[in-house]
């Protein structure tokens, strides 16, 4: 019997890759209550494994490692989260007055401006007025939509405990199984797969959490010093959302100008806050990213920014910190892979010589005629 390879055209394969992939999509929105949780279960318990060993090597049995190691992190998070509550609490029972403040400073401002270039104000205070009765209005809204998320947190904080522990406990198992999969031959590969990815998402996340600490402390010290009211809720956000590469930093400078703007005798705190801001992005682009977490994770600009676009518009804001892990992990794969190597070459940062681009160039021209 002879065996023919079956041979599709172009169009027939691509039209297969993009069905599998609307379908793996579409999989990832549908269940997307059961697979986040569960991703974060899985990186975080890649985190607290090498936690776990280390309580084992003192002699420690294997299941009360893992509890020890979870109670720590546990107890960080709480503390932190406390924290934020106590901020946010305050906060939000400033939130009308700030909006009043801030309404009324730009206005100020409207006025100052349309008086110079001589414009019609009217219109864009009838905006300000209706937005701000709308920001108002959210503060109450905001309230039951709230109990709604802190009671699926709180599903979500009594559910990923068990899945880590869960993970930790059977990971010997897991790594088997995934041995398994593959034929004998394939083994050192796929264990060298498997290591490579646990040693990514240890570093990068270990580097995340030192880079937001540095941020956070650097974006309260700023506020402190310009005496912007809220300044550790602010920095701590800022810190949170500078994990969002690229997007997340100027999300993060906006709350703080708007509280410079309501609460300052003049707009110019919001102009130091921005300095501040611009400042400390500096120092974070040029010395803590590249020696503490790109080092870890090596993706070009273009995809991280697609990534983060993808995951949230998929998973929401979960999948907007989930995005870059996600997507290093999909580059080890792809690096130790022969056929689909030239894809994870394209997810990195590694820029080819010009002298390897300029005779594919010449080429190129000769073919346009």
């Amino acid at each position: 019997m002879i065996n023919k390879e079956l041979q599709l055209p172009f169009f027939a394969k691509a039209s297969i890759f993009f069905i599998g992939l609307v379908a793996f999509v579409a999989i990832l929105y549908i269940a997307q209550g059961i697979i986040v949780p569960l991703v974060f279960s899985i990186i975080v318990a890649i985190l607290l494994h090498p936690v776990v060993n280390f309580f084992v090597r003192l002699k420690i049995n294997r299941i009360i490692a893992i509890v020890f190691a979870l109670l720590l992190t546990s107890l960080v998070l709480a503390a932190l989260f406390v924290l934020i509550f106590t901020q946010a609490s305050q906060f939000g029972e400033s939130w009308p007055k700030l909006v009043d403040k801030f309404t009324d400073t730009l206005n100020q401002i409207i006025s100052e401006i349309s008086g110079y270039y001589d414009l019609k104000p009217q219109i864009i205070h009838d905006w300000i007025t209706k937005t701000k009765d709308e920001l108002l209005h959210f503060s109450n809204e905001a309230i039951g939509q709230m109990i709604v998320s802190v009671g699926n947190i709180v599903m979500l904080l009594l559910l990923i405990p068990v899945y880590i522990f869960l993970i930790l406990f059977y990971q010997p198992l897991l790594i088997e199984f995934i041995r398994r999969l593959f034929s004998s031959s394939d083994h050192n590969q796929v264990s060298e797969i498997v290591s490579q990815i646990k040693n990514v998402i240890q570093r990068y996340l270990v580097g995340l959490v030192i880079e937001a600490v540095m941020v956070a402390t650097l974006n309260t010290t700023a506020l402190l010093i310009l005496g912007v009211q809220y300044a550790i809720l602010l920095g701590i956000i800022g810190a949170i959302l500078n994990v969002i590469p690229y997007i997340g930093g100027l999300v993060a400078v906006a709350l703080p100008m708007i509280v410079a703007l309501a609460t300052k005798s003049t707009a110019w705190y919001a102009f130091y806050v921005m300095l501040s801001y611009y400042f400390i992005q500096l120092i974070d682009n040029n010395y803590i990213v590249p020696y503490i977490v790109a080092s870890k994770v090596k993706i070009n600009a273009l995809f991280s920014i697609i990534v983060v676009f993808v995951g949230n518009a998929i998973w929401g804001i979960p999948g907007m910190f989930l995005s870059i892990p996600l997507l290093a992990i999909v580059k080890v794969i792809f690096d130790h892979i022969e056929s689909v190597k030239p894809w994870g070459f394209l997810l990195g940062d590694t820029m080819p010589s010009l002298l390897t681009i300029e005779p594919i160039i010449k080429k190129l021209k000769k073919l346009v005629p």
